[in-house]
């Protein structure tokens, strides 16, 4: 175990607000064990931004980790050149330049036809926006388009939980290992026609490259795993912050902040993914603090995005932020892969089309607003009022 000191939490508190207890260990121990999570937390910007690019000690192959268990080995858990064979297999799909060509006009289209859809009035814009329009998105991504998008939400949100389920409770692992042999289901009936008639999307491209079927499988999931559930309550939450901020909603819609300004300071502030794990892989020191190999450290990006060094007035929401030092999508080689999908459907789609078409949205007052998660933070839901 590692020398760091120990800083002890309470759970429940930490998943409904973890940033004042990682305030304090940025302040008296930004490296420090905690106990009720079994791993040493790393929580100053600058000790993470370096830490991510150690591959060499602070490694991604976790062969023992819960994403390998529960959802096979895939890119995310693999550094070097294993990492980048698959990653450069899976960039034709969510390169720069596919998006902008081939993504952004099918993402349009979803979004319009899912507005279209919502009457005026009440409606929880999570639920009836967000949720459907990442889904359908990631339908078209990842090439799985014969299921819902109901039931890509709940794979994802089965698969989030199991992934953070630390705590070892089985319900939550049956229901991760029910949205892997669903989403292995869905490939099986799609593949034939995918192999006859290959496409843009991941399990077209991925199939195309010759990649063995079971880490093609595998990072499919990864694609399912954060690319519903962070876009979705990204959405939510960049509305949530622009509509409870009305002077800063005021600047985007004059054109004096884009869209992705707001988009990537609510990445920030409010990190959707907060943590990302690492294995020790040979003894190292940090400072005064010791590892030994094989521990499991966790990298906190949400304390990172709020680290005072780098964020004047850190734990406010300013759209007129440089967000520069942000690493809400990482900062090492393993960067978000779906990081410019994920930008063209908040910030150069959704956003833009929703406030383009909602003569007026307003926060409902008949039900709190929920937002939770350390690991993987957001809203739970976004009562308004909407009208056309």
């Amino acid at each position: 175990m590692s020398t760091a000191p120990r800083i002890d939490i309470d759970p429940a508190a930490f998943w409904a607000d973890p940033y004042p207890m990682l305030a304090k260990m940025r302040r008296e121990a930004p490296i420090a064990f905690v106990p009720q999570l079994g791993s040493t937390l790393l929580t100053s910007r600058d000790d993470i931004s370096i830490s991510e690019k150690q591959i060499d000690v602070f490694s991604s192959h976790q062969p023992a980790g819960l994403m390998n268990r529960l959802m096979g080995h895939n890119m995310m858990r693999k550094d070097g050149e294993a990492h980048l064979v698959e990653r450069r297999a899976m960039f034709p799909t969510i390169s720069p330049k596919t998006v902008k060509a081939h993504w952004t006009a099918l993402f349009q289209a979803h979004a319009d036809r899912i507005l279209d859809a919502i009457a005026p009035g009440r409606i929880d814009f999570m639920r009836d926006f967000a949720l459907p329009f990442s889904g359908e998105c990631l339908k078209s991504i990842t090439g799985l388009t014969n299921i819902g998008f109901e039931h890509m939400d709940a794979w994802s949100q089965g698969m989030i939980e199991g992934i953070a389920n630390y705590a070892g409770d089985p319900a939550v692992e049956a229901r991760c290992h029910a949205a892997t042999s669903g989403i292995d289901a869905a490939i099986d009936d799609i593949l034939p026609a995918m192999r006859k008639h290959p496409d843009q999307s991941i399990l077209g491209v991925l199939l195309a490259s010759g990649m063995p079927m079971e880490s093609v499988r595998a990072n499919v999931k990864l694609a399912i795993s954060g690319g519903q559930n962070e876009p979705r309550k990204a959405i939510a939450g960049t509305v949530w912050a622009l509509l409870t901020h009305p002077e800063q909603l005021d600047l985007v819609l004059r054109g004096e902040v884009s869209w992705l300004q707001a988009f990537e300071e609510y990445a920030r502030w409010i990190s959707p993914i907060g943590m990302s794990p690492r294995r020790i892989a040979k003894p190292w020191t940090i400072r005064d603090v010791s590892f030994e190999a094989d521990e499991r450290v966790f990298l906190m990006f949400g304390s990172a995005n709020r680290d005072e060094k780098h964020f004047e007035r850190a734990d406010q929401f300013d759209v007129r932020r440089d967000t520069s030092k942000s690493v809400a999508f990482g900062a090492g080689p393993h960067f978000c892969a779906g990081a410019f999908a994920s930008r063209a459907m908040i910030a150069d789609v959704a956003l833009p089309t929703v406030f383009a078409r909602a003569g007026r949205i307003e926060i409902a007052d008949d039900e709190p607003v929920r937002i939770g998660g350390w690991a993987f933070r957001g809203l739970q839901n976004l009562p308004v009022t909407w009208r056309q």
